[in-house]
């Protein structure tokens, strides 16, 4: 059985693989629930976002939203297509 911080600290790790994933962010995702590379690229990046936006970080910006996305799909945000980046920031402007 782990305790609460070892648990944190592999759920965290886990995360924390991930491309653009580094550990304050990988707190974020285990606070709104999201505790996996799985759980992550069910959820989606928009939907990622509105949980940390909503519950953690108002002012959350489209870098995180973009650093999402490229977690998902295992590259760096550079690598991440124009268009995916485009689409991305289109829906974040649309927020509001």
């Amino acid at each position: 059985m782990f305790s609460v911080v070892e648990t944190l600290h592999r759920t965290t790790s886990d995360l924390t693989s991930l491309p653009e994933i580094g550990p304050v962010v990988a707190g974020w995702l285990t606070a709104v629930g999201i505790t996996d590379a799985a759980q992550l690229r069910a959820c989606g990046a928009e939907a990622a976002f509105l949980r940390i936006r909503g519950d953690l970080d108002p002012g959350a910006c489209v870098h995180l939203l973009l650093a999402l996305e490229a977690a998902i799909q295992g590259v760096r945000t550079t690598a991440l297509d124009a268009d995916v980046k485009q689409r991305l920031r289109d829906w974040f402007r649309s927020l509001g």
